[in-house]
């Protein structure tokens, strides 16, 4: 099941003869994803693609094999575009695992129209939460990430005016920034912050002028560049007379560890926090790059990688040295595919999919799952911390320690 790593070479990507355009033959049930595998996220979409196909490998649905599709997007939504209609007229069952938020935005009314299933897209993102057509996610959400880690400050001791964020200029920020926003709420005290972030959400367009509005700095997508983003944090300090001492990113692993190492260079002690979509494993990468071995916090949506639950045990053992937070998830979120498809009464096809899906449960290898509420199977987000070396679970002394 090897990948495919440009639009141009999809067509070898199915031997012999396209597949028949409802996704399944006698022998096949083909699958499709669109991921970033050449870009500068390459390393989210080449985790979420070697988890899904060891999940996929050896295994068979009512006597079919299934075969993951992948082509590349570079997390560019104009490649997005070309090659989800490329995938559905080759012919997939279903588009599994895609990397992204504005790649998703742009995704999704295609595969809506097309009645394709979107099934455990990497985002947390609020517009595939119920989202446009049948979408089936996985994960907890941005708003559940961002919470976790602002609750947790929150009633260690800091104040809602020491809260800041750093985010992507795009979809994918400023659903952040809604669940920075959602937290702040239950919370007194925090008006002028509220109004602030949403004059910053209400602004459209492609990179829009967000720095210098609130206590949020901003990059734009595909760039590496901490300066304007920095300084935009720096001047919401000083024309409030206030300090942030936490900064909630949202954005990706290269960008986030270069502000990271650009604001220590800067003489800043901000403990900065990262949603799950940066990729922990590829970030504690570039911190290291940049000599940074503390104050830096990972929020977590799936299990402990030391835990003994069986679901873990088979994705190391599958995925062999590719083990890690986000192979894992690629990995839970095809074992959930194959429990779906086990669980489809009649003609296997993409209404009876989607119909096993809805208000029930699953167990997958001892993680629970249960789409009885809504389209979202677990809301599990567990706050880590990065000590140089690896991840450790956060817990009230080590917070205090931090604030």
């Amino acid at each position: 099941m090897a990948a495919i790593g440009s639009l141009a070479t999809l067509s070898w990507s199915l031997p012999g003869v396209a597949a028949p355009r409802a996704g399944v033959d006698d022998k096949t049930i083909y699958v499709g994803g669109v991921l970033d595998l050449e870009g500068q996220s390459r390393g989210l979409g080449q985790g979420m693609r070697d988890g899904i196909e060891a999940a996929f490998r050896g295994v068979q649905v009512r006597g079919r094999s299934l075969k993951y599709v992948t082509v590349n997007d570079s997390y560019t939504p104009e490649l997005t575009v070309r090659g989800t209609q490329q995938l559905i007229d080759s012919g997939i069952f279903a588009m599994l695992g895609n990397v992204g938020t504005p790649t998703a935005k742009v995704a999704l009314p295609i595969l809506a129209q097309n009645e394709i299933p979107a099934v455990g897209f990497f985002t947390g993102a609020g517009l595939l939460r119920p989202g446009e057509g049948d979408v089936i996610n996985y994960r907890a959400s941005y708003i559940e990430e961002a919470a976790a880690v602002i609750d947790q400050a929150l009633d260690n001791g800091m104040d809602v005016d020491q809260i800041c964020a750093y985010v992507q200029n795009d979809a994918y920020g400023m659903a952040g920034v809604e669940g920075i926003k959602m937290a702040l709420k239950k919370r007194t005290k925090t008006r002028q912050i509220i109004e602030r972030l949403d004059q910053i959400l209400a602004l459209d367009g492609d990179n829009p002028a967000r720095n210098n509005i609130g206590p949020v700095g901003v990059y734009q997508r595909n760039t590496l560049t901490s300066r304007d983003g920095y300084e935009s944090l720096k001047h919401w300090e000083q024309q409030n007379n206030v300090q942030c001492r936490l900064v909630i990113s949202v954005g990706t692993y290269n960008a986030v560890g270069r502000f990271v190492g650009y604001s220590r260079y800067k003489g800043e002690d901000w403990l900065v926090s990262a949603v799950s979509f940066t990729g922990a494993d590829n970030i504690k990468n570039v911190l290291t790059q940049f000599g940074v071995q503390d104050r830096f916090i990972m929020t977590q949506v799936v299990p402990p990688l030391d835990e003994k639950l069986p679901i873990i045990q088979e994705a190391k053992t599958a995925l062999g040295s590719d083990f890690g937070y986000v192979s894992l998830e690629g990995y839970i979120v095809g074992k959930m595919f194959i429990a779906i498809l086990n669980n489809v009464e009649g003609e296997l096809n993409r209404q009876n999919f989607v119909k096993a899906a809805k208000g029930n449960s699953f167990n997958i290898g001892g993680l629970d799952l249960s789409f009885r509420r809504n389209n979202q199977g677990s809301t599990l987000v567990s706050t880590t911390y990065f000590n140089g070396a690896a991840y450790v679970d956060m817990d009230a002394a080590l917070w205090k320690s931090l604030l």
